[in-house]
């Protein structure tokens, strides 16, 4: 039983994170930046998700590092003396500037905020810049995904062809061949860190990961000495299921005085034990020299 439990968590572990498999086809980058500044920027989807007009949005941007920056921070996010507005419960409890709208209209002398003279078209597009922030910060699906490529891509070459043995399963003039062309930089750099794409705990579904080869398989030896071998379906601490090569579904109970013997296959281990061992470093350097296979 204790084999059998070990085994479970090891799996688990080898599945936490979703990427897609290298055979798949591009994904584009759903949370591209959207310059609303000086040097600011939020992701397309924050604007859309928090249903506020895109040309306001941008508009309040600039005038908002314009007037209100220079304390608050570029990203409204507080300075010497100035409050973190992403954070303040007036702003997160405001509705269509009912709240907002009066502090920056009047300002807040006693506490050293001065009357701006803002139109209030103005205004109106602070708001709706000061909305998209706080929708973005309390919803990680929209944040923005910074250049990654900022590694030493002859560096990375050196890493994947000793140290991080890369080369010995991947080829750049076969498997990886275009690759840099085929993937964006954040895309690619998840896949190769993680290049199994599941979904649910436990559960091996069909992917590209599987179509090139990569499916995870099982072999359960019962203590009589029978086994059975197939694809893997699911584990768990109670029970692991597979489909053998006939397609029949086989369960098993891992609960006992003699449990089975479950062992796993997975071609892509070799990628999850690895995330212990590299370094930031290695990361960029790598994602710097795979963003140059064209």
């Amino acid at each position: 039983m204790r084999e059998a439990k070990l085994i479970c968590v090891g799996v688990m572990l080898a599945w936490i994170g979703a990427a897609n498999s290298w055979g798949q086809e591009p994904v584009v980058n759903p949370a591209k930046p959207v310059q609303t500044g000086a040097n600011d920027s939020v992701s397309a989807a924050a604007i859309a998700e928090s249903k506020q007009d895109p040309a306001a949005v941008e508009r309040g941007g600039k005038v908002f590092s314009t007037y209100c920056a220079g304390c608050h921070g570029i990203a409204a996010k507080g300075g010497p003396g100035a409050p973190d507005l992403v954070r303040s419960l007036l702003v997160l409890d405001d509705e269509k500037g009912i709240l907002i709208a009066p502090v920056i209209r009047e300002g807040r002398p006693d506490k050293g905020m001065p009357k701006l003279n803002l139109t209030e078209p103005q205004i109106s597009d602070i708001v709706a810049w000061l909305h998209v922030r706080t929708y973005a910060a309390g919803h990680r699906g929209t944040y923005v995904f910074r250049d990654v490529v900022t590694g030493d891509p002859k560096k990375g070459e050196l890493y994947f062809n000793g140290d991080g043995k890369c080369s010995t399963c991947h080829s750049v003039t076969k498997d990886l061949a275009g690759v840099g062309r085929k993937y964006d930089p954040f895309s690619l750099q998840s896949r190769w860190l993680q290049p199994r794409n599941t979904r649910g705990r436990g559960r091996a579904r069909a992917s590209g990961a599987e179509a090139s080869g990569a499916t995870v398989t099982v072999t359960v030896t019962l203590a009589a000495g029978e086994s059975f071998s197939g694809k893997l379906d699911h584990l768990d601490d109670f029970t692991v299921s597979l489909h053998d090569s006939e397609g029949q579904f086989h369960s098993f109970a891992l609960d006992g005085d003699k449990p089975p013997k479950v062992e796993i296959h997975d071609p892509l281990r070799a990628h999850t034990e690895m995330l212990h061992r590299y370094t930031d470093a290695d990361i960029h350097n790598v994602t710097a020299y795979l963003v140059t296979l064209k």
